[in-house]
């Protein structure tokens, strides 16, 4: 019996030291933008309605391909050596909705639905042979209905995978890119930059916080989201035409770092 309870305790700490490896070796390889980030974006139709199949059935790489021209814009905006960050492509559709959120959101319980979620998304999109440094997001489309509020999404860092939660809709197809973009920089390092009533926070969550006069913005930051018209007012952007990645989030993506660094070594070259 002791030696059966060595034996796993050793098991647990071998699949412990393969996570952290694994965990570190995407942190290090999304966050270094020497290749284009890799995504995968799968459609699931949450409701089962004929309306969401359609709207799915429409889906292409068209759709997403908006995400991958502003990530170059602003990549040129930030002098990022890497000119396209992102490669975000449609995959298959899957007929498996992953484990809900608990409503209950104590720590314990987001840690146990984490693992639940990679448990989920492991069996429905094996191990392709890239799964270790592309990014996985889980599209939930459900149809269109004014005024019906949306289940919070969410990018994960460990495990770079996302949930996002949309609407069905072809008004809401550019908004709904919006959110996709927002997850993906969670999976490599972005932090949330609004306050609980949905308004960006001063200064980080805006495009120009030094613009004269202050409101309206022109722009939302992509981490925010929304526009700001006033301190206690803002709107969603409508696509991501309006919407940047300012010097806050370029930093915790390492935009900014490596913008040092090249310059740097520019600098050092010229000596």
């Amino acid at each position: 019996m002791q030696r059966f309870t060595k034996f796993r305790v050793t098991c647990l700490l071998l699949a412990l030291v393969g996570f952290s490896l694994t965990t570190a070796h995407q942190w290090v390889f999304t966050r270094n933008w020497n290749q284009t980030l890799e995504v995968t974006v799968f459609p699931i139709n949450a409701d089962a309605q004929p309306a969401t199949a359609r709207y799915i059935d429409r889906l292409s790489d068209d759709s997403l391909q908006i995400i991958n021209q502003w990530g170059e814009r602003e990549a040129s905006r930030h002098n990022l050596a890497l000119s396209k960050p992102l490669n975000v492509k449609l995959g298959q559709q899957i007929n498996s909705t992953p484990p809900p959120f608990p409503e209950e959101a104590s720590p314990l319980r987001v840690v146990l639905w984490g693992l639940k979620f990679r448990w989920w998304a492991y069996r429905n999109t094996p191990d392709d042979g890239g799964d270790l440094t592309r990014v996985r997001l889980f599209v939930m489309y459900y149809e269109g209905s004014d005024g019906r509020p949306l289940a919070h999404s969410l990018g994960m860092q460990k495990g770079l995978m996302g949930l996002v939660h949309a609407f069905a809709d072809p008004q809401q197809t550019q908004q709904n890119n919006v959110i996709i973009a927002h997850e993906i920089l969670h999976t490599v390092g972005a932090s949330d930059k609004y306050s609980a009533s949905g308004n960006p926070h001063f200064p980080v969550g805006y495009s120009n916080p030094n613009r004269t006069p202050l409101y309206p913005q022109r722009n939302a930051e992509i981490m925010a989201g929304r526009i700001p018209t006033s301190e206690q007012s803002s709107y969603m952007a409508e696509s991501l035409r309006s919407v940047v990645v300012n010097k806050f989030t370029a930093d915790e993506i390492n935009w900014l770092q490596l913008d040092k660094e090249t310059k740097s070594s520019q600098q050092v070259a010229q000596h």
